[in-house]
């Protein structure tokens, strides 16, 4: 049985969501599998990877060949290279202290890596939602002054309607009092 390590579509219609699993290479790729090593997310930023790092290396070394995919998610997570150190061991290039000191340096800026481009992506988020924000403070000025010109004109002109009434009814009142008067 010649196993691969592949991933094994989840998740909803454009919203896809997968399991890295280890399955028979004639096996379809959402049938049966043989187990489960972890979950695989492309829709955050950065895509995120939930592995059991001790599983996916003893299935490395044992032969189980990786999609092209998975072969660069197993790349990131480090597997690989602990599959390299493993093998300077083997070799007595180092001892296994060395390896696993040299794997922890890796990991530590391999991390703060992350953290930098989850902090930047933050940033940029928030730095966004602030030139949006001014933005529409912005627009709802321009609204606000159209607003105040309109009802200041509406103003006028009815404080003008208002004049014209008062000196019409003045006119009115003093051309009734005058033939009063004659």
């Amino acid at each position: 049985m010649a196993t691969k390590i592949r991933l094994q579509r989840r998740g909803r219609k454009h919203y896809a969501f997968y399991s890295i699993v280890i399955a028979d290479s004639r096996a379809p790729r959402d049938g049966k599998f043989v187990e489960k090593i972890g979950t695989y997310n492309p829709n955050t930023n950065p895509a995120s990877v939930e592995l059991n790092f001790e599983r996916a290396l003893y299935w490395v070394n044992v032969g189980a060949i990786p999609t092209d995919t998975t072969r660069n998610i197993l790349s990131r997570e480090g597997v690989y290279l602990m599959k390299h150190l493993q093998g300077g061991v083997k070799k007595g290039a180092f001892d296994e202290a060395a390896a696993q000191a040299k794997f922890d340096a890796w990991k530590a800026e391999r991390t703060a890596a992350l953290n930098g481009v989850k902090s930047k992506n933050e940033q940029a988020q928030r730095d966004d939602k602030k030139a949006r924000l001014e933005a529409e403070k912005e627009v709802n000025a321009a609204i606000a002054k159209k607003v105040a010109e309109k009802k200041a004109a509406e103003a006028l002109a009815k404080a003008e309607a208002e004049a014209a009434a008062a000196a019409e009814n003045a006119e009115t009142t003093e051309a009734a009092e005058a033939p009063a008067e004659a």
